[in-house]
């Protein structure tokens, strides 16, 4: 059966899922600096080849956090138009769950976790 929701209940979610994603950018930039501060101090080939390989990742994670945004800012947009056409109804109807969109944000959490824990592994070993 298919989950119904507010207006207001999708656009909270909508919120915390953008405020999430500034932070996990916000710690992409951490990250890319503890990595760089770890190649300038190690010359070694196997050094190298680690920090390109989480530079590489940290790429991919914020390409992966723009495409959220834009998911979610597209459904906030669908949103604001459904207000628009029925500004004296909308309180009382009910929207599709945004399954999917919980789906990615899980998803791309359990990804983060993962690559700063092996993140995590790298620094303290070379730092």
């Amino acid at each position: 059966m298919e989950t119904k929701k507010t207006i207001y209940q999708l656009h909270e979610e909508h919120k915390t899922w953008l405020n999430k994603l500034l932070f996990y950018k916000d710690e992409l930039k951490i990250m890319t600096d503890r990595i760089i501060e770890v190649a300038e101090k190690n010359t070694s080939n196997e050094v190298r080849s680690l920090a390109d390989h989480f530079q590489n990742q940290l790429i991919i994670q914020k390409e992966q956090i723009d495409i959220l945004n834009h998911d979610i800012k597209s459904h906030e947009s669908y949103l604001q138009k459904a207000v628009q056409k029925n500004p004296n109804t909308i309180e009382h109807e009910k929207f599709s769950d945004h399954i999917n969109h919980r789906e990615s944000i899980a998803v791309f959490e359990k990804l983060f976790r993962e690559l700063r824990e092996e993140l995590i592994d790298f620094l303290s070993k070379w730092m």
